[in-house]
């Protein structure tokens, strides 16, 4: 990535306005990030290389600078993306979702067939997440709501920047059901540098109300790698069980990896990075 610049633009559609980077030259693989984050997010893209791969990732409604307006469901916001497809001039991408974009993709993928040549559900939301009545739904939706976010996250980020190690420790614990343990400091960095970029707007809270994508799920016909952790401690291991039983022309990996829902960090993340890629290429 070094030496590599990030162009972020913003462009109109016929729905709508969307932000979006884009990096690399090569096939293009469309990224559909998680709650919180953004076209800025880079976690995903390791493991890629620029020199084979068009990394494409939009901000979903809600988020940086894409107005959450009339976007608000999974299938209208994949309409959105299908515009930004089409204003870049591609007839088809290999959609790969991420944790909260995953109803999303699920959504362009069934409602874009044409458009989709594979499908990557990565420790992805596939069917209604967070019960109202649960604790998490409640203490999210009390410190994530678009009037208050702001303040979460930058008492976040000043804690991150004081205790590093206490930051880290009570985050892993959000990702990962493994016993807490001494984190690897290359990892703690990682981490707490896509805390820095992170920024919930009226995305989350959006995303956290969804009501799950029953009906598109069961349209999903292209090739689809469902890859999950049996230790993810954010989206149980049941949505991608559940993507498994309802995509018929799917396979599922399940992983045994330290950071749980961030399969990306780690030093067994390497095994979620060749899993991916050799999927995409086959």
């Amino acid at each position: 990535m070094r030496g590599q610049r990030y162009a972020v633009e913003v462009v109109e559609t016929r729905l709508g306005w969307i932000e979006y980077c884009s990096i690399g030259q090569g096939a293009p693989v469309l990224f559909l990030h998680g709650g919180h984050s953004n076209c800025k997010e880079r976690l995903c893209l390791k493991g890629f290389d620029r020199e084979k791969y068009q990394l494409i990732i939009p901000s979903r409604p809600g988020y940086g600078n894409t107005p959450l307006d009339n976007n608000r469901t999974p299938r209208e916001a994949a309409a959105l993306i299908a515009g930004l497809i089409k204003y870049m001039g591609l007839e088809s991408v290999v959609l790969y979702a991420i944790s909260a974009g995953g109803p999303t993709a699920i959504a362009f993928a069934a409602s874009f067939p044409g458009m989709t040549r594979k499908l990557i559900l990565a420790s992805a939301v596939t069917k209604e997440w967070l019960n109202k009545n649960e604790r998490m739904y409640r203490v999210a939706s009390l410190m994530f709501r678009p009037a208050i976010q702001g303040y979460s996250w930058t008492l976040i980020r000043a804690m991150s920047r004081l205790f590093p190690s206490i930051t880290a420790k009570q985050f892993f614990c959000q990702f990962s059901s493994v016993k807490p343990h001494p984190l690897e400091k290359s990892d703690r960095f990682e981490l707490i540098a896509a805390l820095n970029r992170y920024s919930s707007n009226e995305g989350f809270l959006n995303d956290i109300n969804q009501q799950g994508v029953d009906e598109e799920i069961a349209c999903v016909n292209c090739p689809t790698l469902i890859i999950h952790s049996a230790h993810d401690n954010s989206v149980p291991i049941d949505h991608a069980l559940f993507a498994k039983r309802m995509i018929e022309n799917s396979r599922i990996e399940i992983l045994l990896n330290e950071w749980g829902h961030l399969i990306w960090i780690g030093s067994d993340s390497e095994e979620a990075f060749r899993k991916i890629e050799q999927f995409i290429g086959e």
